[in-house]
């Protein structure tokens, strides 16, 4: 049973993946978790987690729409929340002008309307208690001109980008903004995005559990961002340096369908 003597976090996207371990972290942490994911494996998610001793609430909402958000805001119930994980998100591979614009559309609105949304929800209550963590999973996919992850690339740049704006508009507020920027990590992304057969889909990748444990760390602590692994450190600093052209046509060795092949 949930107590209001322990924090409350709501953790997004958290039924595998990334979020999960994010959630498995904060229920380590003392904290009671609302959960939200699209499908219905959040519920499996919750019950791993409940066996674990974590005071877990799962809600299925697809965070994509307005009505999404507004029903996992309206499952915090009234109780104020500690900390928001907004790790949500979806990709898409191939060229943008071979997919489907709604599956477009989809990556946007996931990623960034509806992350946004919550975001905007939740910030302002913290801001007026003058406590609260807001952890958002940026990329560093968003440092790069994703050649053929295009519109998944440039929403990560965005969610880059505005985590550290909304973290300088914070500033002393009592809420702290952390952005974890992962790279290539073993979750079902690659599958979802239709990546398998790209050299990005079957290269070697960082475990969540590493990531998640790095970026739940950089949270509690109030950390601007993170960068989990030394390889990615480097790819983002090369990237920071690099013309665009350079990293658009990099990317495409990694992304272009059928280049796990060659």
């Amino acid at each position: 049973m949930a107590t209001l003597s322990h924090p409350f976090a709501i953790i997004t996207g958290a039924s595998s993946g990334i979020g999960f371990e994010l959630a498995k972290y904060c229920a380590a942490g003392g904290f009671d978790l609302l959960i939200a994911a699209d499908e219905p494996k959040i519920h499996t998610a919750a019950d791993l987690l409940r066996a674990s001793g974590g005071n877990v609430k799962a809600v299925q909402v697809n965070l994509a729409t307005q009505l999404g958000v507004e029903e996992l805001y309206a499952a915090v119930d009234g109780r104020p929340v500690s900390a928001l994980l907004a790790n949500a998100g979806r990709g898409l591979g191939h060229g943008f002008l071979d997919q489907d614009f709604e599956a477009v559309r989809f990556v946007i609105d996931t990623n960034i309307t509806g992350t946004l949304n919550l975001i905007h929800r939740v910030g302002r209550e913290m801001r007026g208690r003058r406590e609260g963590r807001i952890l958002i999973t940026g990329s560093i996919a968003g440092f790069m001109p994703g050649t053929y992850q295009a519109v998944y690339n440039a929403s990560k740049a965005f969610l880059d980008s505005f985590a550290f704006a909304l973290r300088a508009e914070l500033k002393d507020s009592g809420v702290s903004v952390t952005c974890l920027m992962p790279g290539a990590t073993e979750t079902e992304f690659f599958e979802r995005a239709d990546l398998l057969d790209t050299k990005v889909g079957v290269s070697k990748k960082q475990s969540p559990d590493q990531v998640a444990k790095l970026g739940f760390e950089a949270m509690m602590r109030g950390d601007s961002e993170v960068i989990p692994g030394w390889q990615n450190k480097l790819r983002a600093a090369i990237a920071h340096v690099m013309p665009a052209t350079v990293v658009a046509e990099q990317h495409r060795k990694l992304a272009e369908p059928g280049s796990a092949k060659s």
